[in-house]
């Protein structure tokens, strides 16, 4: 059975554009790692009066930033585990008999 979705991603391209998604998902997710401190760190400061803050600044830039970082390993690990089953592990062929050769038989 998986062998014969393996063929069907590889055969029909959806895989790869699949796993370009997922790649891309992964990208995203590292650049928040980088941008996400700077987003709580911003949403705190505005909206300083309305909310009021019971954790520290520090535990709420390590909780958005782990998050991300969590988030971008997965995908990570997820888009490898995908792309060395789909292209580094060959597909196996259908077994066919060979055409007999008329010129062999002559």
């Amino acid at each position: 059975m998986f062998e014969r979705l393996k063929r069907a991603l590889v055969e029909s391209l959806v895989g790869a554009v699949a796993l370009g998604y997922l790649l891309a998902q992964c990208v995203l997710h590292f650049v928040n790692i980088f941008t996400s401190p700077v987003r709580v760190w911003f949403m705190r400061n505005e909206y300083r009066e309305f909310v009021p803050h019971t954790n520290g600044l520090a535990s709420d830039l390590l909780r958005a930033t782990l998050s991300e970082f969590v988030a971008f390993l997965l995908l990570l690990l997820a888009w490898f585990v995908l792309v060395s089953w789909l292209y580094f592990t060959p597909l196996k062929k259908e077994g066919s008999e060979p055409v007999p050769n008329p010129e062999q038989h002559a």
